[in-house]
């Protein structure tokens, strides 16, 4: 008597269950949707709206300020950078800036990871100190060290103390994109060096006590143990170093203009001063165009060589 009055309660919960389970999947839902849409409005109101008007201006003769309204002149904008020879000069500049910056920022946050990678007293101070520049505006840090820079600054200073004669850093073509990198490369280090610091920390330290044990001094032990297992770390700070280093700007509208004689223009500088100095917004946006197409082809390449063995089977 009991087991058959069981039954129809059984049958009648679970259709109760199952219609609880859906509602409850369309409030997460529902409430996934409400929190991504903040992050969705400002992703296409500065990203995805600002890409399609730089692949439409593009092909026009727009200005910023014009009675004229813009119309479209195809790929006059492209034919004409590419016979511009600041342009060649900026994309080399920037092309420099990137080899250079990114082998030696890395190893140098890679070289003061290594240094603060240590349980002693006082080391959370260096790693603060380390952190300090990235947290400083770039504005201030370029025009500090354009003070460092001038002929009778504190590095020409120091230099002569040493019996060395210091250039003119800003003033001259041979040394004015070198003290650009040394700048930069000085302000975000520590940026890097946390993120490295943050890799060092992942690896197991049995592996050290082994690689000891079989003999293996400082540099084996750093070859063999530590190197492969900073490898997805490594990864993730050459795109990121190469990607910034692209995009140098900052330090270049503060310190030097592009200057002495283009040698340190690069090409986010020339599309910032054509769109916004000359108000040429249709040839600063092929500018745009071109520098986005290049960035994306490094970044792919860097990703497909630096891309794991196992997928590349």
């Amino acid at each position: 008597m009991t087991t058959t009055n069981a039954r129809p309660a059984i049958a009648t919960k679970a259709p109760s269950r199952a219609r609880g389970a859906r509602r409850a999947d369309r409030r997460s839902t529902t409430t996934g949707w409400l929190m991504l849409a903040p992050a969705g409005v400002l992703i296409i109101t500065f990203l995805l709206i600002p890409i399609g008007l730089t692949f439409v201006l593009a092909f026009t003769n727009a200005r910023l300020i014009s009675p004229e309204p813009a119309r479209f002149i195809g790929v006059a904008n492209f034919t004409r950078l590419f016979d511009n020879e600041t342009f060649w000069r900026s994309l080399i500049n920037t092309v420099v800036f990137a080899l250079v910056i990114v082998p030696f920022q890395s190893a140098l946050a890679l070289g003061l990871a290594l240094l603060i990678n240590v349980k002693m007293r006082g080391v959370n101070f260096f790693r603060t100190v380390f952190f300090l520049p990235v947290v400083t505006s770039m504005v201030v840090v370029s025009m500090l060290w354009m003070f460092m820079y001038q002929p009778n600054g504190l590095i020409n200073a120091l230099l002569a103390k040493a019996g060395v004669q210091g250039p003119d850093w800003l003033g001259d073509p041979r040394t004015a994109l070198i003290a650009l990198i040394l700048m930069s490369a000085w302000q975000a280090c520590g940026f890097h060096m946390v993120i490295w610091l943050s890799g060092l920390q992942t690896i197991p330290a049995d592996l050290y006590e082994a690689a000891s044990l079989d003999g293996a001094g400082p540099w084996q032990q750093f070859v063999h143990v530590t190197w492969p297992g900073l490898r997805q770390t490594a990864i993730f700070i050459l795109i990121t170093i190469t990607i910034a280093a692209f995009s140098l700007f900052t330090q270049v509208n503060i310190m030097t203009q592009g200057g002495p004689l283009d040698s340190t223009s690069t090409v986010v500088f020339m599309a910032v001063r054509t769109g916004f100095q000359q108000q040429q917004t249709g040839y600063a946006a092929a500018i745009s165009l071109v520098f986005f197409v290049i960035v994306l082809a490094v970044s792919l390449l860097q990703r497909y060589l630096t891309r794991d063995k196992d997928l590349k089977r």
